[in-house]
């Protein structure tokens, strides 16, 4: 289900292409909306069900599958969000007249969070690195703009140079479904670009790579997998027993900011989350700290409050 022209329903075909002209989806993510699409479709035919004329209790049954096949929480959450975006889809240009997908559960996901680094720890992950090697500053750059600017890993992969506005101290961020973020840049992450940009203007650089920001040996931008060898690496070079990966990096900003005192809608902002429960999500607070600004600041435990009460 990866091409349109395969489809053999139409509504399929102008969903997908709803989501790639009006949503800005990139290749990847249509294809995995298609994948679970079509994991869905394969369940209602073998059941003799029109998706048309799919019920609440179908969709159930369905969910239940995914779990009954040892589909990670996770995943489920991913797949069964997809349908609901599928089916108010469905609802909204008119195919269906009631969404089946609006009173349907996601399996709860728990209390486990990411790993994350203490600045610390980033320092230490930088410290570990072999300055002498061509690739040396540059990996620094990688490591101190992931963490502080928090990108995703396929927006580090594709920054561009004319996305750096040095002088201002910020980044444009071309982010998920093509919408665009201005990220304030560290004087820190200044001086490590600067360092790798010496480096890199002795390249040969490939004809049409010119503009990306990272580049390999061989002058052709990095990609993702890339990135994650060199983070993963470079941990181990600094003795970090931790699961590190470029999203590890992106959580320990987020915690970073929430620790000082950020704005939940401020790190929305920084992250490009559409959702304020992503972000919610995706940073927490120390329970210990959390119970001490509750003590510290809760009404119920200001002393003048309670002198007043007494009196």
């Amino acid at each position: 289900m990866n091409g349109e022209e395969h489809l053999p329903r139409p509504y399929l075909r102008t969903y997908l292409r709803y989501l790639k002209l009006q949503r800005g989806y990139s290749v990847n993510t249509l294809e995995a909306y298609g994948r679970d699409l079509e994991r869905l479709l394969n369940y209602l035919d073998a059941e003799g069900i029109d998706p048309l004329n799919v019920q609440l209790a179908d969709l159930q049954h369905f969910a239940a599958t995914l779990f009954d096949l040892g589909i990670s929480p996770r995943s489920q959450c991913r797949i069964l969000s997809g349908i609901r975006s599928f089916y108010r889809y469905l609802q909204t240009d008119g195919y269906i007249a009631d969404d089946p997908t609006e009173l349907l559960e996601s399996p709860q996901l728990g209390d486990h969070l990411p790993e994350v680094l203490s600045t610390a720890e980033v320092d230490l992950l930088e410290a570990s690195i072999d300055l002498s090697k061509w690739e040396g500053h540059r990996n620094r750059a990688i490591i101190e703009v992931l963490f502080s600017c928090g990108l995703r890993v396929s927006e580090l992969v594709n920054l561009r140079l004319s996305q750096l506005y040095i002088d201002d101290q910020f980044v444009r961020v071309m982010g998920k479904g093509a919408k665009e973020r201005l990220v304030p840049i560290s004087p820190r992450a200044i001086r490590e670009l600067q360092l790798w940009f010496f480096d890199r203007n002795l390249m040969r650089i490939k004809p049409g790579e010119e503009d990306y920001v990272f580049l390999n040996r061989r002058g052709a931008h990095l990609t993702r997998t890339m990135i994650l060898i060199i983070i993963k690496r470079q941990a181990l070079a600094a003795g970090i027993t931790k699961t590190v990966s470029p999203h590890t990096l992106r959580h320990s900003f987020a915690t970073a900011l929430l620790e000082g005192g950020a704005d939940l809608r401020a790190i929305q902002a920084m992250l490009g989350h559409e959702s304020i429960g992503t972000t919610e999500i995706y940073t927490h607070i120390d329970v210990t700290t959390l119970r001490e600004e509750i003590l510290l600041h809760h009404p119920r435990n200001n002393r003048t409050a309670q002198c007043d009460y007494a009196g």
